[in-house]
């Protein structure tokens, strides 16, 4: 059954009918959905979100053409292993940046530079994105994230260096940033 199933998906994806691939898979924080698409890695679901919801939320707005294909996930999986390890600092995976539009795609192409073990603060992500007043939005494009952990809005820290907000909770944030070394570190840059 595993052996056809395997062919069922291998067959979709030679023939471009799978559009969104997605798994499940464990994190030091609990079970992280992963989906990605031909352009890249497209969403990645904390554990305290609801995994239904978000496949819903993949067909409705890049394709109803979602199949679950462990497989087509191998590389982010071993990229996220490797990085909770302490062994990977930079991600060199494709992203799909569809679920993010105009200012907000802006705000996390400038946090996907963010160097590991550094932090920034929300107005430098403002400025970065090319509107310094726009500090909330900023904060905002933060927390409508899609792929978290990989495009690292945990880096982002209010001006005053406390934590702020985590879309996977503050205690995720802390043990990210405990991570990387850089817990202690003021906004920089």
């Amino acid at each position: 059954m595993k052996a056809t199933l395997q062919r069922v998906i291998d067959r979709a994806a030679t023939e471009g009918l799978l559009d969104v691939a997605y798994t499940t898979t464990d994190s030091p924080f609990g079970t992280l959905l992963l989906a990605t698409t031909p352009r890249g890695v497209v969403r990645i679901g904390m554990p305290s979100q609801n995994a239904e919801e978000l496949l819903e939320d993949l067909s409705a707005r890049v394709s109803p053409r979602v199949l679950e294909a462990p497989a087509q996930l191998d590389e982010v999986r071993r990229e996220l292993d490797l990085y909770f390890e302490g062994r990977l600092r930079d991600f060199d995976i494709p992203l799909d940046w569809s679920l993010s539009k105009d200012f907000r795609r802006k705000v996390l192409r400038a946090i996907e530079r963010i160097p590991y073990g550094q932090t920034r603060s929300y107005t430098q992500m403002a400025r970065s994105a090319g509107n310094e007043r726009a500090v909330r939005a900023a904060g905002s494009a933060c927390g409508s994230n899609p792929i978290p952990i990989v495009v690292p809005c945990h880096r982002v820290l209010r001006t005053s260096g406390a934590l702020g907000g985590y879309g996977g909770g503050l205690p995720m944030k802390e043990a990210l940033l405990k991570l990387e070394g850089s817990l202690d570190a003021s906004p920089s840059g």
